[in-house]
């Protein structure tokens, strides 16, 4: 497969704006600084952070396996997501392929592109539809979203069937990998070699605890990171998220030890939420959060509401009707929620 051939006419010629740290790359030195009209008076954010992230991608790539060059980061996974569209999909031309139900921004990010949007349904045990996907395609289908394991249904998708689709799939293969660190399975980050269109998307914000900071993260070949370096603004990611981002990287026994705390209450909420009477199906989870599927998903919302616990409808989404979605909280916020839903009538 030739990605440049996928990519879209003006992105293949396209010149990267050029910072001034990008032509002066050692900002840590001891200069005098005037080239790139910064305040000179010192507030420990006063200089341009470094526009590559090199520090964080340095950290990463030793937690990850992954090199450097085959790394990007962006204000958000939004924001990686973004560049994406914007590197391979023509508006008003290309179409992605989705799987509802899933997460929601792929659709609005292709609204906003002006990409059309194919949509195969999972099937009931929230599984894709291999064959039926590869036969939606076109020859302007430049993307096909895997969010696994899945939001809003905590699964992950089969291997094998992920397999087959980076195989016979013509275009990109982008596989969102925001709740990775909840599940047993292996990230496809150890694969990227193997499959030229594979592009893998992660984020700090949920096993690390940093959705405050907004770091997306994008594993993909050395090719398609540096297209996407050329696309992305100059600074999108900010000096105090590249800092705290490679504070928690460096502790990471702290994460570990919140991890397993999360996947511990998962399995008490879950076990609880089977024992509620109105509960008809608590779906199984690799992430940390669990869906459930209840008698009236609007009534016991509304009534968590009066109760002071905050929940997510999904039954609005395919293939959830009636389905509420239950992060896993802390040990007393499990408790919270347990007790107030063996309270309602």
């Amino acid at each position: 497969m030739n990605i440049e051939n996928l990519l879209r006419g003006n992105i293949k010629t396209i010149k990267a704006y050029s910072s001034a740290r990008d032509e002066y790359k050692d900002a840590s030195s001891d200069m005098v600084f005037l080239d790139a009209n910064e305040n000179p008076f010192q507030t420990n954010v006063n200089r341009y952070p470094d526009p590559k992230q090199s520090k964080l991608k340095e950290r990463l790539s030793e937690v990850k396996g992954v090199k450097a060059s085959q790394i990007l980061l962006g204000n958000g996974s939004d924001e990686v997501l973004d560049l994406l569209f914007r590197a391979f999909c023509e508006p008003n031309q290309d179409n992605i392929i989705t799987l509802p139900p899933t997460y929601g921004m792929y659709s609005v990010l292709a609204d906003v592109n002006a990409v059309d949007i194919k949509k195969v349904f999972l099937n009931d045990s929230f599984e894709p539809k291999v064959l039926e996907i590869l036969a939606s395609q076109d020859e302007h289908s430049k993307i096909l979203f895997l969010c696994s394991p899945n939001n809003p249904t905590a699964n992950s998708f089969n291997a094998n069937k992920v397999e087959k689709l980076l195989q016979e799939f013509k275009g990109m293969v982008v596989i969102d990998e925001a709740y990775i660190d909840f599940s047993n399975q292996e990230s496809w980050v150890c694969r990227l070699n193997e499959f030229p269109n594979l592009i893998v998307t992660q984020t700090l914000s949920k096993a690390y605890g940093l959705a405050g900071i907004r770091l997306g993260i994008c594993y993909a070949s050395e090719f398609i990171i540096s297209v996407l370096n050329k696309i992305k603004p100059p600074y999108n990611v900010n000096q105090l998220t590249q800092d705290k981002a490679l504070e928690r990287l460096n502790n990471l026994e702290a994460v570990t030890n919140e991890v397993d705390s999360i996947l511990k209450e998962r399995h008490t909420l879950i076990n609880k939420l089977t024992h509620i009477p109105f509960v008809k199906k608590v779906y199984p989870s690799d992430a940390n959060f669990v869906l459930a599927k209840v008698d009236d998903a609007n009534k016991r919302y509304n009534q968590l509401i009066e109760n002071g616990v905050v929940a997510r409808n999904r039954t609005t989404q395919p293939l959830c009707e009636d389905c509420l979605r239950f992060t896993v909280g802390t040990q007393n916020e499990n408790q919270t929620l347990i007790k107030i839903l063996n309270q309602l009538k």
